[in-house]
């Protein structure tokens, strides 16, 4: 039996997240064959749609309006819910974001369903689909399926592989307008911390710092080496406590959960706390001049060494490579 899923899209600034195009593709697995409808909220994105049709989606319903320009809880629970009370969908697909990890529990509840949370990986399809999440800080795995009632999963980012890019799809992109009333938070400005470039929950390299660092400025060879392969710079809780940077950077139990194609540690003892934000990595590069240090027995390659000398070495060498 074919299901029809529905999958929310992620824009930030005009731009589609990476982890929209992973939730069609998590969601086409799901539907065993059936439809994947895709619904981006906000004041103007209308545009977007047919990105998301090339990415696989079947079609595309938006909803805009002045109160969707910034997130809030509120907003798009009534903008998601006056959606799906039309479409009445099979199964719902979000990332596991901040956003949806603040948005998929309010719908959850009011579509009266189950949610499994932090799923990264999806074996079978259709009505045989089973969902895998890391529990217990990531030292084990768990698979759940879902025997009935709505499918409503988060997903985590760079871990389901978005389908291929084709220009050559289309699908109708269409419009529903939705009275959003009874607002309880009015969002009157954003600042953001984070530092430009790269989305540190979706890089696919990134080079984090611990109490190592010393300081806020030495951080600034590992910025440059993040720069130079496309990614982004992360942190240790302890750098963070030691105001070396911002807590925006900060991966770990209470931080970002990460799962980059590289992870640079440099510096980083390897506290239970961070292992549980980037151990599931693909690669994972441990620096640091303690050869004890917790951080080498999740490490597939480790430097025992001063990362003052070590992330310059590992910087020119990478010129040279992108030189040639």
């Amino acid at each position: 039996m074919t299901k029809k899923v529905i999958v929310l899209g992620e824009a930030r600034e005009g731009v589609l997240r990476n982890v929209s195009f992973e939730a069609i593709a998590a969601a086409k697995k799901i539907s065993g064959g059936g439809e994947v409808v895709a619904i981006l909220l906000g004041d103007s994105v209308q545009a977007l749609g047919n990105e998301m049709i090339h990415y696989g989606a079947d079609r595309v319903v938006t909803v805009e309006h002045p109160h969707l320009k910034t997130y809030t809880s509120d907003g798009y629970s009534q903008a998601f819910m006056a959606v799906v009370e039309n479409e009445k969908p099979d199964a719902v697909v979000f990332g596991h974001t901040a956003l949806g990890k603040d948005l998929s529990p309010k719908v959850a509840s009011k579509l009266q369903s189950g949610l499994i949370s932090d799923v990264t990986d999806i074996e079978g399809e259709g009505e045989g689909a089973v969902f895998i999440r890391p529990i217990f800080s990531g030292k084990a795995f768990e698979k759940v399926k879902i025997k009935e009632g709505i499918v409503f999963v988060t997903i985590r980012p760079n871990n389901i592989e978005p389908l291929a890019h084709d220009e050559s799809r289309s699908g109708d992109v269409s419009s529903v307008s939705v009275d959003i009333t009874n607002l309880r938070t009015i969002i009157k400005e954003v600042v953001r911390k984070s530092t430009e470039g790269v989305d540190l929950s979706e890089a696919k390299v990134i080079v984090a710092g611990g109490r190592g660092v010393k300081s806020e400025d030495g951080f600034e060879p590992l910025k440059e080496l993040a720069d130079l392969l496309g990614g982004a710079v992360g942190a240790s809780r302890g750098a963070c406590d030691a105001d070396y940077c911002d807590y925006s950077l900060q991966i770990g139990q209470t931080g970002k959960v990460v799962t980059p194609d590289l992870y640079i540690a440099a510096g980083i003892s390897g506290a239970i706390q961070h292992l549980a934000g980037m151990s599931n990595s693909k690669i994972i590069v441990a620096i640091n001049k303690d050869p004890e240090a917790n951080i080498f027995k999740v490490a597939d390659y480790g430097i025992v060494g001063d990362l003052f000398e070590v992330i310059p070495m590992l910087t020119e060498e990478f010129k040279k490579m992108k030189s040639n």
